[in-house]
């Protein structure tokens, strides 16, 4: 919680949010100033740090005097100049991640069950997040000085939840809270993408049937493709749960709906090649997928900008391809593949040339989520209580999960299930199964047991678990 200090060169109080330091690197100005783990940073030249981004100027500027707090209370002050001062902090986000101003009608987070992990009901959109780690934002919520800060600072790239450019259209999707509005100028999306017109933005479009797909969706990639710091744009389909009761009615894309979204993005495609000597739209795997067209080829994603986003996902998989196979096993082995319902047909597909492997059983199975319902399809969201309601304890040799239903840099699922947890309930070995296709032919051949559960750091996510924490 923020704190009232007063300065000692300055009598006048300050707010600030004390960053709580996780490690001091031996030998550093800290360590030598006698600061330690589990103390807290104040101030850094008498002023308020909110984040790592504000810690990190006012380190730029040479000479740094910084205030930090012993658990016991008592303060102490320690100068550098022109060097690192050796702290690391448990966060990024000091000053607590700021909160989303709209209600949409297609929110995520208005339609997750109870019951889950508490980090995953924050409904955060942090500008600081999105520069530091690619989370979309929309904008919505900035201040005046936040727009000042982005273009002074110039925090780019960020990335932009568009939806559309029809203003009115946005209005109704969004439904933004006018209490939480700091300023009305931040509602219109066209003047905030050229008010930052320095900054490059990568933009996505939550696509939902009949409200701005169609001509609106043509609309909105003439506008984006106009203005020259947009680099991108994704076109994802809403994503649905089976506790929307109480909300808007809305339904998942049809084949022919998805078809029709594929057909605009690949018509806009083909004329900002010839124009601009890039796609700049890409649509989502799921939206191939429901269509039951072929997914584009890896030139295609040109780089997988996007790839978080589920923009190329798929193909980043299978791109790696199916390693040389042996004729036999030197033991028979049964091993299953559990993920989503709408990935297990693709999986399988990949996976044939398997079939030929003597003393290999192997399945893939899609596992129906009962945790958010049946509409939803991702191996993403899958809870460990869906794996134990898929899978019968000792069918298998070994039950191999997708890295992307764990948190972050751990074994835990969305339920706090454990890996742990789910192989003494089952009574069998559990391995993540890899981040590419041949790293999960590996697995699935030699039946080792490898640790690849995604660690890339601090994570919107991660920032969220921690602010549930503090």
């Amino acid at each position: 919680m923020p704190r009232v200090v007063l300065s000692r060169k300055d009598p006048q109080p300050v707010k600030i949010t004390p960053a709580r330091i996780r490690e001091v690197a031996p030998g550093s100005a800290a360590a030598k100033a006698g600061v330690e783990a589990g103390w807290e940073l104040l101030t850094v030249n008498d002023q308020p740090i909110p984040d790592v981004l504000a810690y990190r100027r006012e380190l730029q500027a040479g000479t740094a005097e910084l205030r930090v707090r012993a658990p016991t209370g008592d303060d102490t002050t320690f100068a550098v100049a022109w060097e690192e001062p050796g702290l690391e902090f448990d966060d990024v986000i000091f000053d607590g991640i700021r909160l989303c101003a709209n209600h949409c009608d297609f929110c995520y987070i208005h339609q997750m069950p109870k019951g889950m992990r508490k980090s995953l009901y924050i409904m955060d959109d942090d500008f600081r997040t999105s520069f530091l780690y690619g989370s979309f934002v929309t904008l919505t919520n900035l201040r005046e000085g936040d727009v000042q800060r982005i273009l002074d600072e110039h925090l780019s790239p960020l990335y932009v939840s568009v939806h559309t450019a029809n203003e009115a259209k946005r209005a109704e999707l969004m439904k933004w809270w006018p209490n939480k509005v700091a300023t009305e100028e931040a509602l219109s999306v066209r003047n905030m993408i050229e008010r930052l017109e320095s900054i490059e933005l990568y933009t996505q479009m939550v696509l939902v049937p009949g409200r701005n797909d169609g001509d609106d969706l043509d609309e909105t990639l003439d506008y984006l493709a106009s203005r020259p710091n947009v680099l991108a744009a994704a076109a994802v389909p809403v994503g649905l749960t089976g506790h929307r009761s109480h909300l808007v009615a809305l339904e998942p894309y049809t084949q022919e709906q998805a078809a029709d979204v594929i057909a605009r993005v690949h018509a806009f495609q083909r004329r900002m090649l010839a124009e601009r000597g890039t796609r700049f739209v890409f649509a989502s795997d799921e939206f191939y997928i429901r269509a039951g067209l072929p997914l584009p080829a890896d030139e295609a994603y040109e780089g997988y900008t996007m790839l978080e986003n589920g923009v190329g996902m798929v193909r980043d998989f299978l791109s790696t391809g199916v390693p040389v196979l042996p004729e036999r096993l030197e033991r028979p082995r049964h091993v299953l593949i559990a993920t989503g319902r709408l990935f297990a047909p693709v999986l399988r597909e990949a996976l044939r040339s398997l079939e030929g492997v003597e003393g290999l059983h192997l399945e893939v199975r899609a596992i129906t989520n009962r945790t958010f319902g049946e509409v939803t399809t991702v191996a993403g969201l899958l809870a460990g209580r869906d794996i134990l309601g898929g899978v019968r304890p000792g069918e298998a040799d070994l039950l191999l999960l997708s890295p992307n239903m764990f948190k972050y840099g751990t074994e835990t699922m969305l339920d706090d299930l454990t890996r742990s947890d789910l192989q003494a309930e089952l009574g069998m070995r559990i391995a993540v199964g890899g981040t590419n296709l041949a790293e999960l032919v590996d697995t699935v051949l030699t039946g080792e047991v490898h640790d690849h559960l995604p660690s890339f750091g601090f994570s919107t996510h991660a920032i969220k678990e921690a602010a549930k924490q503090h």
